[in-house]
């Protein structure tokens, strides 16, 4: 065995293991992965902030600093469902209920494979999700606590250690893999950042461009229905695409036609499908050179398999998987050009 081999062989049972935690505890490493990359982006800042203070103090800082801006985001969004719980409750969940169960207007009597209870069964969801939150979160309480003291405990740790950890890290890892490392750490940093930048670009982008379409609607509460698309999109594992779903099934049951054609082409195909396939793909693969459609299939394949955590795994995966294949074929290139020269010098005129 070449000493290359024996200094790789740990590194890849390491790895090997790192895996199998990751799969047999993803229930709560999820909220692990979430913390290290907003860590990896705040670290700068903490940086800066060594400059006047101690670490643990810098650490604690910005923690509760994360905390209460997560609270008040959280604060917000409670007080604007709460102040329309009437409007949702009542008048648009309600109405898609009676039109489910009125058997003249069952999606059943045009034809529609989907059963009744799938149907009520997704409107139940989007009640618990948006009305019947509270009963939601208690049901799940003791692991919904459980999963932000381990989100705020590992990000605060990661952020006091995370310099040393990655230094030490550093230090073990075979000659080879260093080579790949220094290349790749600029990479990774560069797609967290965009993910996250991106990810509030698009949900702010989406709150200004429904304003028309659901003026257009003429339902009223433009403001409202605006924040609630923004708000799932704001939420990877939704997307702006729910909020239309939902408002179209109420324009359905109300039997305007020209609602549910407003929602669905200027709503669901502009508003949410295009900034989804064309703008978050370009805006993150432009940043790092990798082209939209691999960009778009690292995201959503990120989203549907791994949850909330997969928005910034996917993509990052993408990223590191097209950067090392450069780096390798680089390298392959070089060795070939290196032969040739060897060669040439060898053989001599």
């Amino acid at each position: 065995m070449t000493r290359m081999d024996k200094d790789l062989y740990p590194f890849f049972i390491v790895l090997f293991l790192s895996i199998v935690a990751l799969v047999l505890f993803w229930s709560v490493l999820d909220m692990v992965i979430i913390a290290a990359s907003l860590a990896v982006i705040l670290l700068p800042l903490h940086h800066r902030l060594l400059r006047y203070t101690r670490p643990a103090l810098s650490s604690v800082i910005i923690t509760v600093c994360l905390m209460i801006l997560l609270a008040g985001a959280v604060y917000v969004t409670v007080m604007i469902l709460e102040a329309n719980v009437g409007l949702l409750s009542n008048q648009i969940f309600g109405t898609i209920r009676l039109w489910l169960e009125n058997p003249a207007t069952h999606p059943g009597a045009f034809g529609v494979s989907i059963s009744k209870d799938t149907l009520n069964l997704w409107l139940d969801k989007g009640n618990a999700l948006f009305v019947d939150y509270w009963t939601m979160i208690a049901n799940n309480l003791l692991l919904n606590v459980f999963k932000g003291f381990v989100f705020f405990t590992a990000f605060f740790l990661l952020l006091l250690k995370g310099t040393a950890l990655r230094d030490r890290i550093y230090r073990h890892l075979p000659q080879p893999v260093k080579r790949y490392w220094d290349q790749l750490a600029p990479v990774t940093i560069d797609t967290l950042y965009v993910i996250y930048i991106v990810q509030i670009a698009i949900a702010v982008l989406t709150f200004f461009i429904a304003i028309p379409v659901f003026y257009l609607l003429g339902y009223g509460n433009i403001l409202f229905y605006s924040f609630l698309a923004a708000l799932c999109e704001a939420i990877p594992i939704l997307g702006s695409s729910v909020a239309f779903i939902i408002i179209g099934a109420y324009a359905l049951a109300l039997g305007d036609l020209r609602g549910v054609l407003i929602l669905f082409i200027l709503g669901y195909i502009v508003v949410s499908a295009l900034p989804e396939i064309f703008v978050r793909p370009v805006l993150v693969g432009r940043r790092v050179k990798i082209h939209p459609l691999i960009m778009f299939v690292g995201i959503i394949g990120g989203i549907l398999t791994m949850g909330i955590a997969g928005f910034v795994i996917g993509p990052l995966i993408i990223v590191l998987l097209m950067k090392s294949y450069r780096i390798w074929t680089d390298d392959r290139k070089g060795s070939r050009g290196t032969a040739g020269n060897d060669d040439a010098w060898e053989t001599g005129p």
